[in-house]
């Protein structure tokens, strides 16, 4: 017999829940989207009809009082992650909350011990991670298939500028490239490599049109070991996601390291030669992996202190663009 499918309840009707969130979860084998709640009723109406959810609220409170939802996803602005978050964990509900997971890592910390308080479980929306091809890479890194790693290179950019009224331009909510997509690359290399940054250091290009958050940064991410990721991220360039890992026998490169589930290459002894992954979902895969520690009560691959730690680094990186300074961890 089949489990019972855990009911997910989806605050907000933002373009990445309805493109890739909700539709994972209502493809994965341990979950269903009970309900969606919006500030505008006839909106949450809308987006359950367009995408088959039974129930439309027309608050955020109304929903998380509904009893029968055991998992809220938040997809809200940055801003609003640490209200929703702890209101969550107060109701008692287990959270998928979006990246970043907060504004800082203070507010990072109060939200995972909100959480840790009530008893439920917090994850942060990385859904890139359970993808199996990174389990991959990181045997082939375990391997000495590409010899001792030497250093990583990572980027995120896209093309949205035009888009003025975006919440990704409001300083404020939490606006701006770094924590928008520069998150990506600096939790990667963290993940890759097992270990915490020592220093960052990044320069970026402040819009004064668009409420003066980064839409362009470059930066510097140092590791012990004289290991560092030098990565870009922006939100006013051609669109681009690669990955290289780069040691000293050889090379990781993913073309597109974050969207989808596309190949990535080893270049070893002169050879450059295509690794086929398995072409699944990532956010289904992501809503299963939270569904089946909730049913099993069992620990969570990536804990809110990995959400704490990226954190600290974003603090610093930004902290350092606007200063002008090397910031150490």
């Amino acid at each position: 017999m089949s489990p019972k499918k855990l009911k997910w309840g989806i605050l907000g009707c933002a373009g990445i829940a309805k493109r890739s969130v909700i539709p994972g979860v209502q493809n994965s084998g341990l979950n269903e989207v009970h309900a969606i709640a919006s500030r505008d009723l006839d909106k949450a109406k809308k987006t359950a009809e367009e995408l088959n959810i039974p129930v439309a609220y027309g608050s955020y409170e109304e929903l998380l009082q509904d009893p029968s939802i055991d998992v809220v996803y938040i997809p809200l602005p940055n801003h609003l992650h640490k209200e929703w978050t702890i209101r969550a964990a107060q109701a008692g509900k287990h959270i998928l909350c979006e990246k970043p997971l907060a504004l800082n890592e203070a507010e990072a910390t109060e939200m995972a011990e909100a959480a840790a308080e009530a008893g439920v479980y917090l994850s942060e929306a990385f859904m890139y991670r359970y993808h199996p091809r990174y389990d991959m890479i990181r045997e082939l890194i375990s391997s000495g298939a590409i010899g001792e790693i030497r250093g990583i290179r990572g980027a995120f950019t896209f093309n949205n500028a035009g888009d003025i009224n975006n919440v990704r331009y409001k300083k404020e909510w939490g606006g701006g490239s770094i924590y928008d997509v520069g998150c990506y690359p600096i939790h990667a290399a963290r993940m890759l490599l097992g270990k915490e940054p020592v220093a960052a250091t990044v320069n970026a290009f402040f819009s004064a049109e668009h409420d003066d958050v980064d839409m362009m940064a470059s930066g510097l991410v140092e590791f012990e070991g004289s290991v560092a990721l030098t990565f870009d991220c922006g939100m006013w360039a051609a669109f681009r996601n690669p990955l290289e890992i780069l040691g000293t026998d050889g090379i990781i490169e993913l073309p597109s390291a974050f969207v989808g589930s596309d190949n990535f290459y080893l270049i070893a002894s002169g050879e450059r030669k295509e690794i086929e992954v398995p072409n699944v979902n990532a956010y289904s895969l992501q809503a299963d992996h939270l569904a089946h520690a909730i049913i099993h009560r069992s620990p969570l691959r990536f804990e809110p202190a990995d959400a704490i730690h990226n954190m600290r680094v974003i603090d610093a990186c930004l902290r350092s663009a606007r200063e002008h300074i090397r910031v150490e961890l």
